[in-house]
């Protein structure tokens, strides 16, 4: 093993599932062997019965349906316009030198404290859910996204001037094709911080999904549900995340190079 060397695909599956074979090892240890109350943390096989439970018997598919419908509608409108005003931002420094200050200064203000406001101005219903995701993810993307774009390499930018290439041409030729591949693992991870902020905006003010599910279980003392609910999100994240990285590799090979 030696710092930056790439692991063959098999191992690298390999080693990410002994891990998650472990984990369960040990939680299995932990409750079966006695060792944790299970009133403060259920073991694998209870959880599973209250997932099948929860999913034949309780509508938690309409849940998990809902939550995923937010996270993704909240983050696609967050995309949608953070990609044309990051990459002018990075292209042109005045609109940079614009913008700049107020982004850097919302993208420290927490989504989370912005829910009693958006509760006042668009009540418990899926617009205050949608904007909670948006707040949280449409400012981080637009100033990484302009990073990636202003940091294109200095000499292609001028081999691209000396062959005659306009203003226009340069962002179409030059600046989208070199940022496009760190702006999709940027969409990527973002999109892993956007399941953060809808279950925190399910937590307070809602009726469905999963974080509504994981409130109600939190009432009950059921650690068993509000496990299920917490790999559920796991498991939907990783998979989201997995479908990324294949598209990813599918749309810019070229950046893969290396790796």
């Amino acid at each position: 093993m030696k710092p930056l060397t790439p692991v063959a695909p098999g191992a690298r599956v390999a080693l990410g599932v002994s891990f998650f074979v472990l984990f369960v090892a040990v939680w299995s240890i932990a409750t079966f062997g006695g060792f944790v109350n299970k009133l403060f943390l259920a073991d694998p096989l209870q959880m599973l019965r209250s997932g099948w439970t929860l999913l034949t018997e309780m509508g938690f598919g309409k849940d998990i349906g809902m939550t995923v419908w937010r996270v993704f509608g909240g983050f696609a409108i967050a995309a949608a316009l953070a990609l044309p005003l990051g990459i002018l931002m990075g292209a042109y420094k005045p609109i940079e030198a614009f913008f700049e200050p107020f982004v850097s200064f919302a993208r420290y203000l927490p989504a989370s404290a912005f829910i009693p406001l958006l509760i006042l101005w668009a009540g418990i219903g899926e617009a205050q859910k949608l904007a909670v995701i948006f707040i949280g993810s449409f400012f981080q993307l637009v100033l990484m996204i302009a990073v990636i774009v202003g940091n294109t390499r200095r000499d292609l930018v001028e081999a691209a001037y000396t062959l005659g290439v306009s203003d226009r041409g340069l962002i179409r030729r030059v600046l989208l094709p070199g940022a496009a591949p760190e702006i999709a693992e940027t969409l990527r991870m973002v999109l892993g911080w956007a399941w953060t902020y809808v279950i925190v905006a399910e937590l307070i003010g809602a009726s469905s999904g999963i974080g509504h599910m994981i409130t109600d279980s939190q009432a009950l003392l059921a650690t068993d549900q509000i496990i299920f609910g917490i790999i559920v999100i796991g498991v939907i994240g990783l998979v989201s995340d997995l479908l990324f990285k294949f598209g990813n590799q599918r749309l810019f090979p070229w950046a893969q190079l290396g790796r």
